[in-house]
């Protein structure tokens, strides 16, 4: 284990400069978002042919977010199932495909778990001390990221010193149950050098994930627990040129909740998932400016651990588990961006750019599983590596000042397999209708993981080195219209939108004549999403989201499991007073299918609907002065008791307040 750790050490990793150095918008002005995700080249948010959403460092604070899973929970067209509070297992569903199907980047770096059965990310872990800015992509991305953006891309932008100076941020905040947060970002800029050290921990007693339903409920909680530690460096020897390095090292101790059968619930489990992260690269400029090439090489490495004791209460089911899972990602990418209208003017083309590099990214997985559930053991092993080689063009130029359009395509290697995708988008701006029309189509796949292809389990199951990579092709059409109105140019926006996807050759796993995995599943998904935002004055924004997602098996017809129809979520922005900021947030998530747990903690081996919820949470912000800020946060303030994993219901009304300082 040491070895590992020290070569994590070693290989460390810039922040890409691609993806931090696209300037952000000021509050209170009209400057476009400006995405890297969507393109690999900064565009405005308004002329990107797909659904985006941007979480900037100003919107975590303000509306008290402190995990990846409470951030992404009101984002149109994603849907967050977590079980249980900070620590318990996150999936995210981006428009109603699988959570594997989901690609998960940290500054540009795909950092999906290998030694996951599935290789999806934990969306229940993570801590957001560090991050400056999420990017969400929602439709097919694999022309631009390869294996597992079918259903879109999560960017995390590490947090980078910009101001010159030496600036100090301290938050220190406290609360209810037994809940203590504090961070400390160090950043700034002198002479050459740019850097960030953020240093973070959360920690709560929680609440015990069982649903109050359940006649097996103790009310013991679930306990949680994140240290996270950051590095981020920049040099620059000349202007043009930046070379970085990046490390982030995060460790979280969790309780989870093991649902025995017969009924026990056991409380004593415990959960450790440790994760080290390092990379390093060059960006430059040259050519005056037209020619960019940026070159980086990271890794991460992500250990988790899982142990339940034998409990004498535990008479009959007598279960015990001291699972291990250890994985480790290389990525190395070479990215060119050749910016055409500064090589040669043209009236008709403006803003065209061509894109093209190089990705070979590696996984390796060991995993040991040793459990056993009604005195019945069972035992699971994986252990394999692959190494995927890609390469990527692109191209994206706007066309009378009206049209812009978005070309990608990419070729991949991985094991025996050679997927091509592709993907093309165009946006028309007509100021005569107050509104800009998007459309798009691609294609993306999914690798089959190092489990599918090299897994063993004591039940008889044997992976499938022969399995094919999953497949997509989807397509979306919208519109967004903006009115002014009240002395406010963006008094009215409502964006809608239209998405249909098919996936084919989904990995299942069969039983005869042996249990193994085959690509036998399809599923087809269609659906909405809407947004309107209301600016009706300066100090007034209201943020409202419905999406409707039909996700079914395309043989059967049947609603895929823990995607609900309905899902909306209502956040307001208020500054009633100069200093003071308020930001209710509601949201709702719809009846879902799911594995059902009756109301004796026994599972009914059946799939069935999952009831609604609603929940209810409230952030507050007072700057007592330009430095100093007062922050106080509830959440689920209305003790709503909705599971959204059915058999894990969400945590309790917890509350926390604390104080900013900035220097």
């Amino acid at each position: 284990m040491r070895g590992y750790l020290w070569a994590g050490l070693l290989i460390v990793s810039s922040a890409p400069c691609w993806a931090q150095d696209a300037e952000l918008p000021q509050a209170g002005t009209m400057s476009p978002e400006v995405v890297v995700t969507a393109t690999r080249v900064p565009t405005p948010i308004e002329d990107i042919p797909a659904g985006v959403t941007v979480i900037t460092r100003e919107e975590i604070e303000q509306r008290g977010y402190t995990t990846l899973a409470e951030a992404l929970s009101a984002v149109p067209g994603v849907r967050v199932a977590q079980s249980g509070g900070p620590g318990g297992e996150g999936s995210v569903f981006i428009r109603g495909t699988d959570s594997n199907q989901v690609l998960v980047l940290r500054d540009g770096m795909p950092i999906n778990d290998p030694s996951d059965p599935g290789a999806a990310f934990n969306f229940g872990i993570d801590t957001l001390f560090d991050v400056e800015r999420i990017e969400i992509i929602r439709g097919p991305m694999a022309s631009l990221y390869g294996s597992g953006a079918i259903g879109g891309v999560i960017n995390m932008i590490t947090r980078q010193g910009r101001d010159p100076g030496v600036h100090l941020q301290g938050d220190l905040a406290g609360g209810y149950p037994a809940q203590i947060l504090n961070s400390e970002v160090l950043s700034g800029v002198t002479g050459p050098l740019d850097y960030a050290a953020i240093v973070g921990i959360e920690a709560i007693r929680g609440f015990d994930s069982t649903p109050q339903r359940e006649s097996i409920y103790t009310g013991t909680p679930q306990g949680y627990r994140d240290m996270l530690g950051t590095l981020n460096l920049g040099y620059t020897p000349v202007p043009g040129t930046r070379f970085s390095l990046l490390l982030r090292g995060r460790r979280s101790v969790f309780g989870f909740d093991e649902l025995g059968d017969p009924t026990f619930d056991e409380d004593n489990s415990t959960g450790q998932d440790s994760t080290l992260l390092g990379r390093v690269g060059v960006d430059s400029l040259m050519a005056g400016g037209a020619y960019e090439t940026s070159l980086f090489f990271g890794g991460v490495q992500d250990d988790r651990k899982y142990f339940e004791p034998l409990n004498p209460a535990d008479v009959y089911n007598m279960a015990f588990n001291d699972s291990r899972y250890h994985s480790y990602e290389s990525d190395i990418q070479w990215n060119n961006t050749v910016h055409l209208n500064d090589l040669f003017s043209n009236s008709v083309l403006s803003a065209s750019d061509f894109t093209f590099g190089y990705e070979r990214t590696g996984e390796t997985a060991k995993v040991r599983v040793n459990s056993s559930t009604d005195g019945f053991p069972y035992q699971q092993s994986t252990q394999g590596s692959m190494v995927d080689d890609a390469i990527y063009a692109g191209l994206q130029s706007t066309l009378l000042h009206r049209l812009t359009v978005t070309g990608q395509v990419r070729q991949d290697w991985v094991l025996n397999n050679q997927p091509t995708t592709w993907r093309l988008g165009a946006v028309f701006d007509a100021p005569e209708l107050l509104t800009r029309f998007k459309g798009a189509y691609g294609t993306a796949f999914l690798a089959p993981s190092l489990f599918d292809r090299y897994g063993v389990d004591s039940t008889g199951y044997i992976g499938n080195p022969n399995l094919l990579p999953e497949s997509a092709q989807g397509w979306e059409v919208g519109f967004t219209t903006t009115v002014p109105a009240l002395r406010q140019p963006d008094a009215v926006s409502f964006t809608a939108t239209y998405f249909s996807e098919q996936v084919r050759n989904l990995i299942e796993t069969v039983y005869v004549p042996i249990e193994t995995s085959e690509n036998i599943g399809s599923a087809h998904i269609h659906g909405v999403e809407t947004e309107l935002k209301l600016h009706p004055a300066h100090w007034l924004v209201v943020d409202a989201t419905y999406t409707y997602t039909q996700p079914e098996d395309a043989d059967t017809g049947q609603l895929l499991l823990r995607r609900p129809q309905n899902t909306a979520s209502l956040d307001v922005t208020a500054t009633p007073l100069p200093r003071l900021t308020i930001v209710p947030e509601l949201l709702f998530t719809g009846a879902f299918q799911d594995y059902l747990i009756n109301n004796s903690g026994i599972s009914t081996g059946a799939t069935g609907t999952s009831g609604q919820g609603l929940i209810f949470n409230l952030t507050a912000t007072y700057d007592l002065t330009p430095a100093v800020q007062l922050y106080a946060t509830g959440r689920n303030l209305f003790d709503s008791r909705f599971e959204p994993v059915n058999g894990y219901q969400t945590p309790g009304p917890n509350f926390f307040a604390g104080l900013r300082v900035r220097l």
